[in-house]
């Protein structure tokens, strides 16, 4: 609901006013919601951030959030919503420090008395009303971000490479491999293969609890993006009822060499290297 301009100008008048008693009120009530988490100067320093934006807002005529004079408000609505949302805050305790701006104007507005100052009431309300929900918007945006972007974090974390020898490397995969996942384990392999020029790597799936033929296919893709940058492949972690499985749904690996631990894997590379380089470099007869 937008404000006409006489009610606009109504509200800048009484926020400017009555500007000290309004923020240490506002500030005041906004503090029970928080239990203490946010610091009074901090809350203080919101708070008339917020009322400065909405004293320059009302002073422009007919106010209206969406409108273009009521950016700064929006922009300091929406700093709220992120400061909050990045220290922990849920989106209900950032929307009652907005609300809480409605008792400071009942409490101004009281002494008034007439219907005059309760038609005011109930459009200053429905504005403060669509500050709340914007702010409420924003947060969401925010957190939707932040667990995005924290996801992703974990999913690096969860897919190390790891140099294990020279010429060496290795995935140890842990828990379910879907496809976001194995864009990653593939592209880190892919990173590591060219930053280390190994020709070996290792996919040890010991962690992995089940294998189907989905995990079957992005294991399979992992290894022929590495032989395309001229690395061999080595499938470790084969357990028993792994190997059954990958029977029975009639997976084939083809001539990809396959270990039933990492050990094993291993000492396989290295019995591979060491007859690489022998080639290479064979013995003199003196």
């Amino acid at each position: 609901m937008a404000l006409n301009a006489e009610e606009s100008g109504r509200l800048a008048g009484l926020l400017s006013e009555h500007a000290e008693r309004v923020t240490q009120r506002w500030t005041e009530i906004a503090t029970g919601s928080l239990r203490g988490r946010l610091s009074q100067a901090e809350l203080r320093r919101q708070v008339q951030e917020l009322h400065r934006a909405m004293v320059e807002a009302g002073r422009h005529g007919a106010f209206d959030l969406e409108s273009d004079s009521a950016g700064e408000l929006r922009a300091v609505l929406a700093e709220l919503s992120r400061g909050r949302a990045r220290q922990g805050f849920t989106a209900t305790e950032t929307a009652v420090s907005v609300y809480a701006v409605k008792d400071v104007l009942l409490e101004l507005m009281e002494a008034d008395g007439g219907d005059a100052s309760l038609r005011d009431y109930v459009a200053f309300s429905s504005l403060v009303d669509q500050m709340g929900l914007f702010t409420f918007e924003s947060f969401v945006r925010t957190r939707e971000g932040l667990i995005a972007d924290q996801a992703e974090q974990l999913l690096e974390l969860s897919t190390p490479v790891v140099k294990i020898w020279e010429g060496v490397v290795a995935v140890p995969l842990v828990g379910t491999l879907d496809s976001a996942r194995a864009q990653v384990v593939m592209e880190r392999l892919l990173q590591t293969l060219i930053d280390t020029s190994s020709p070996y790597a290792i996919i040890d799936i010991t962690g992995v609890p089940a294998v189907d033929t989905q995990v079957a296919q992005h294991i399979l893709k992992t290894v022929v993006a590495a032989r395309l940058m001229g690395a061999d492949c080595i499938i470790s972690g084969i357990r028993p009822q792994i190997a059954q499985t990958i029977v029975a749904l009639g997976i084939e690996f083809g001539d990809i060499a396959t270990k039933a631990t990492l050990a094993d894997a291993l000492r396989h590379v290295l019995r591979l290297s060491g007859a690489a380089n022998a080639r290479r470099n064979p013995r003199r007869e003196f």
